[in-house]
């Protein structure tokens, strides 16, 4: 029997809890809704107000993805559900995480939470600006900090402050808070930038997605700024071999980084980051820092 619990005066059939979602380490779907519970603060405060993008992998990383921006069918009546922008159409729909229990809710369907870098009250004017630094074999998320320190700098010079999470995969992203900005600016900003990484680390970086470009070096994706694209949210689980999470890190921990294994996080290894730090992108979260672009010249 599926067991039923209550969550903020909603009730949630919280299903096959003993089935074993990360073969590598055994843990279990009740295990990824205990992490969810208990991490819950920190990630609603990073989806609210953001249309998110799930990718579900129900039987685990081993199984069958897809990714999903359309609400599930089932979504509950009392999940939020707004209305966004399409190139399709005029307007879709996509969910909003509010509260515990539309996070639980959308926990039990085993979903990596992925958001866009705008929120659902001004749809495609980004409140802040994100680099995915992508490293291709052999480099590793090694790399990715050299070139995440490299635009940390840069952005200082245009007084943006810079804020560094894993991806919970190979590699980082940097997020910038931001006076909220027409997508399409934020997009070329950060493409302009990738191609400065480029032309000063050259034999690190790499701004074209053509994978024939990319081993050994650091592609710093800027498409992620593009009003259609989602990104994995901070403390999102991610489809992978083991439960690794997207983290949020300190800059000293970007500088002396000096093997890759330091940058991965599980989800027990979560609990104790927050307590001794709590959360690194708290700041990002409440726009505190908001920064313009610079004008062009």
């Amino acid at each position: 029997m599926t067991p039923v619990t209550e969550v903020e005066g909603r009730r949630l059939a919280l299903s096959n809890l003993d089935k074993v979602l990360y073969a590598a380490t055994g843990t279990t779907k009740g295990e990824v809704l205990h992490y969810y519970a208990r991490t819950a603060a920190p990630l609603l405060a990073h989806l609210s107000d953001r249309p998110v993008s799930f990718l579900r992998y129900p039987d685990g990383p081993d199984g069958q993805l897809f990714f999903t921006k359309n609400p599930p069918p089932g979504t509950p009546s009392w999940v939020r559900v707004a209305s966004v922008p399409r190139r399709t159409a005029d307007t879709g729909k996509q969910v909003v995480v509010e509260g515990l229990a539309a996070l639980m809710w959308a926990a039990n369907l085993v979903v990596e939470f992925h958001t866009h870098q705008w929120r659902a009250e001004a749809p495609e004017r980004a409140d802040r600006l994100m680099f995915d630094l992508d490293p291709g074999a052999p480099a590793t998320s090694v790399e990715c900090c050299a070139v995440a320190l490299w635009l940390r700098g840069r952005l200082r010079d245009d007084g943006l402050a810079a804020y560094v999470k894993t991806s919970g995969s190979k590699g980082l992203h940097v997020l910038v808070p931001l006076v909220r900005t027409p997508s399409a600016e934020v997009s070329a900003y950060a493409k302009g930038l990738a191609v400065e990484a480029e032309a000063a680390l050259p034999g690190l970086v790499v701004h074209r997605m053509r994978r024939s470009l990319r081993p050994g070096k650091v592609f710093v994706d800027h498409s992620q700024n593009a009003a259609a694209k989602t990104t994995a949210a901070p403390y999102t689980l991610r489809a992978r071999r083991e439960p690794t999470v997207s983290t949020p890190l300190t800059w000293e921990e970007v500088e002396r980084c000096t093997a890759a294994s330091e940058l991965v996080f599980r989800l027990d290894d979560i609990a104790a980051r927050l307590e001794r730090y709590g959360d690194l992108l708290g700041p990002l979260a409440a726009g505190e820092g908001a920064g313009a672009l610079p004008r062009a010249v």
